[in-house]
C-alpha cells in the first residue's frame, strides 16, 4: 500500500486533492497533514473522514522535530505539498509569516524526506504545488510557459518562488525525485471567502458591497479546482522526475467583467431584477504591487499527459454559485467575527 502525506489537505485545493486520492485509490493510505489555520477546515472533508484509507494529522510543517517524527512513524512513500499561506493581501500585511510557512516549511519537508528516504528515490516522490504568480506580470499579450523567468512582485509570490527553487535544488543536489506544478487562479467549492469569487457570491447574496480593486482591469486565467485536482493526479503518477508543468484554465477574465457576470448569474438564481446586484459593485483602493495580467500556457501538460479542462468557465462558475447558495451553513461557520474585522480593514473605500 502506497502511503502519501498530503500537506494542507484541509484547505481549498488540498481538500479536493485529498478527496480525489482517497476515493480513486483505495489501495493508497492518505495522510492529511494540516495546521488548521483560518483557511483550513475539516468540514471540507466530512464526506470522506471515515474512509478506511484516510487519516488526519494536525501539525505545522515548520516544526522540524515533528515533521521528522512524522516521517519516521508513518513511513510515507510520497509527499504532495500544498500547505501554504496563499492570500496576497495578507502577505503584504505580514510577510514574515509567508516566509516561515512557504519557504522554511517547504525546506523542512524536503529535508525530512531526504533524511528518511536516504537516497532511495526510485520509488518515492515529492510533488510541490505552486502558483503562476512566481512569473510576475504579463502585458496585454503573451503567456507564461515553464521556461518563463521568475519575477515575483508580492511577498506571497516571492515566498512561493523561493520554495520552488528549494524543490529544484533538492532534486539537483541530492537526487530527490521532485515535480512542480504552477497553476492559475482556482475557483470552486470550499473556497475561503476572502478570495474574489466566493467573496463576491457571498456579498451579492447578502446585498453587501462587492469590493473591486482599482478599476477592475486586472486579468486572471481561471481554473476549476476539480480540474486542477485531476491535473495533480496525472502529474503525480506520470511526470518524470525533475519536471515542471503549468496548469491553466484556458480562459482569461478582467476582474470587473467576472464580477458583472456573477451579478447576472445571481440576479437570475435569486429572482432579482436584472442589474440589481451590479449596483453593489464598489471600487476600492488598489493593492500594492498588483500584477496586471496572468495567463498560463498549458500546452506541455496537454501534449505530454493529455490534460485539458473538462468544463467551460461558465459551466464551472454556475456549479460554483449553486454550491455556495446551497451551503450557507458552511459560509456562516467560516465567516467569523475576526474575518469580518479583517474584511472591513482590507477593503476600505477609496
Amino acid at each position: 500500500m502506497q502511503k502519501i502525506i498530503i500537506t494542507g489537505g484541509a484547505g481549498f485545493i488540498g481538500s479536493h486533492v485529498v478527496r480525489r486520492f482517497v476515493r480513486n485509490y483505495p489501495q493508497y493510505s492518505i495522510i492529511n497533514l494540516d495546521k488548521l489555520t483560518y483557511a483550513g477546515n475539516l468540514a471540507n472533508l466530512k464526506d470522506i473522514e471515515h474512509e478506511p484509507n484516510y487519516r488526519f494529522v494536525k501539525g505545522d510543517i515548520v516544526d522540524a522535530p515533528f515533521i521528522d517524527q512524522l516521517f519516521a512513524t508513518e513511513k510515507p512513500d510520497a509527499v504532495i505539498h500544498l500547505a501554504a499561506e496563499s492570500h496576497v493581501d495578507r502577505s503584504i500585511t505580514d510577510p514574515i509569516e509567508f516566509v516561515s510557512t512557504n519557504v522554511v516549511g517547504t525546506a523542512t519537508l524536503l529535508n525530512a524526506a531526504r533524511n528518511y528516504w536516504k537516497g532511495n528515490y526510485d520509488k518515492t516522490r515529492f510533488y510541490h504545488v505552486s502558483t503562476d504568480e512566481v512569473y510576475g506580470s504579463l502585458g496585454e499579450t503573451g503567456l507564461f510557459t515553464e521556461s518563463t523567468a521568475y519575477d515575483p512582485h508580492s511577498p506571497y509570490s516571492a515566498s512561493k518562488a523561493s520554495s520552488d527553487h528549494f524543490v529544484r535544488a533538492y532534486h539537483d543536489t541530492y537526487g530527490l525525485d521532485t515535480v512542480i506544478s504552477n497553476c492559475s487562479n482556482n475557483y470552486g467549492s470550499f473556497h475561503f471567502p476572502e478570495k474574489l469569487i466566493p467573496l463576491a457570491i457571498n456579498n451579492i447574496k447578502q446585498n453587501k458591497p462587492v469590493p473591486v480593486y482599482g478599476k477592475g482591469e486586472n486579468i486572471r486565467d481561471w481554473l476549476w479546482v476539480e480540474d486542477h485536482a485531476r491535473a495533480i493526479d496525472l502529474i503525480f503518477h506520470q511526470a518524470k522526475a525533475g519536471t515542471t508543468y503549468n496548469i491553466g484554465g484556458h480562459n482569461e477574465w478582467k476582474n470587473i467583467d467576472l464580477i458583472r457576470l456573477l451579478c447576472q448569474i445571481l440576479d437570475q438564481k435569486l429572482g432579482r431584477t436584472e442589474g440589481e446586484s451590479a449596483k453593489l459593485i464598489t471600487f476600492v483602493t488598489d493593492r500594492a504591487g498588483h500584477d496586471l495580467r496572468y495567463a498560463i500556457d498549458a500546452t506541455k501538460l496537454k501534449n505530454e499527459l493529455g490534460w485539458i479542462p473538462s468544463i467551460t468557465f461558465e459551466q464551472g462558475l454556475d456549479k460554483t454559485v449553486d454550491w455556495y447558495l446551497d451551503n450557507q451553513q458552511w459560509l456562516n461557520d467560516v465567516t467569523s467575527g475576526n474575518y469580518q474585522q479583517y474584511y472591513q480593514q482590507q477593503y476600505a473605500k477609496r
